[in-house]
């Protein structure tokens, strides 16, 4: 299947460096480039893309304004938001708006590429050290929802669909958290999506989000 992709950056310069890197590649169709976050909402009528690569920091509707906004409609392509921080309070926004990861501007373009990759298929584009890194980095800060209130929200799954979704605040992807509680993949699968429900939550980084806010990880990223 090809991925359509979408490129929002206000530098010129970096949209054709991305579109030089990644328009090579087979799998990948690279259907439009938007220079603000304003433009977003048309281009993706437009262009229906399966992917949006979008920069935080821009002129007038920046990339967390313009992610909150395309993540609140139904159908709406996964975002991958370009940084050149590895950690920071912009970038937890994004992901509590439902962005399916981020990148690194100075990343390798093997790895932006599997990154898309990634998003298309349904994973999260953060490894487990990544995460962690984010969860200390949230941890105490002015963005950190209160334990009471995230521990409440936990409260409305079931005890294995709770498992799972601690799991998932680990890192851990589904063929891991299949063989760690004795599962099938598909069930895992199912339990992750009742969760999402249950939350209404966008992705599986909404999720671990949620379960470092309860308090139900340590700083290791373990139960």
């Amino acid at each position: 299947m090809t991925i359509r992709l979408l490129i929002v950056d206000d530098d010129p310069l970096v949209r054709a460096g991305l579109t030089l890197m990644l328009g090579g590649a087979e799998d990948l169709d690279i259907v439009g480039e938007g220079a603000d976050g304003r433009e977003v909402p048309e281009l993706v009528s437009r262009y229906a893309p399966d992917v949006v690569l979008m920069d935080i920091r821009m002129p007038q509707v920046d990339g967390l304004t313009a992610t909150e906004r395309l993540r609140a409609e139904p159908g709406a392509p996964e975002v991958v938001v370009l940084t050149t921080f590895h950690a920071d309070e912009q970038v937890l926004r994004a992901l509590r708006a439902g962005a399916a990861g981020f990148v690194l501007k100075d990343t390798p373009p093997a790895e932006i590429l599997a990154a898309v990759r990634r998003v298309a298929a349904g994973d999260p584009v953060l490894s487990p050290a990544v995460t962690r890194q984010l969860m200390t980095h949230v941890a105490g800060g002015p963005e950190r929802s209160p334990r009471a209130a995230a521990t409440g929200r936990l409260a409305a799954l079931a005890d294995r669909e709770r498992e799972v979704a601690v799991a998932v605040g680990r890192g851990l992807a589904n063929a891991e958290i299949a063989a760690e509680l004795y599962m099938s993949v598909p069930t895992v699968k199912t339990h992750v999506s009742r969760v999402l429900a249950k939350l209404g939550l966008n992705n599986r980084v909404q999720i671990a989000l949620l379960v470092h806010d309860a308090g139900l990880l340590d700083e290791d990223g373990r139960k």
